[in-house]
């Protein structure tokens, strides 16, 4: 499902035109990525949590070459499924 999909989906299952769907799904895009980027989780519940984990610098290798690189540490976003969700995926 592509961006434009869920906004015909949110405005279906909401009874909203698909231009409030959209001023709706990009206002909680933006709040999230806002509160990721100062440290914040973001939890909703039964469905899941995101949160921003620093994943540590590490050695890899080139799958081309084999030779070994160094790979730097950085910050990743984080989303674990809450139980409603893993419950009904698994249905």
């Amino acid at each position: 499902m592509n961006k434009a999909q869920l906004i015909d989906s949110i405005a279906a299952q909401a009874k909203i035109t698909k231009a409030d769907a959209k001023k709706a799904l990009d206002a909680f895009i933006k709040t999230t990525t806002t509160a990721l980027k100062k440290g914040d989780r973001v939890a909703l519940v039964g469905f899941g949590s995101y949160s921003v984990v620093t994943r540590s610098a590490r050695t890899g290798r080139n799958p081309q070459t084999g030779k070994e690189i160094k790979i730097s540490a950085k910050k990743v976003v984080k989303f674990k499924a809450g139980a409603d969700l893993a419950g009904a995926v698994q249905k």
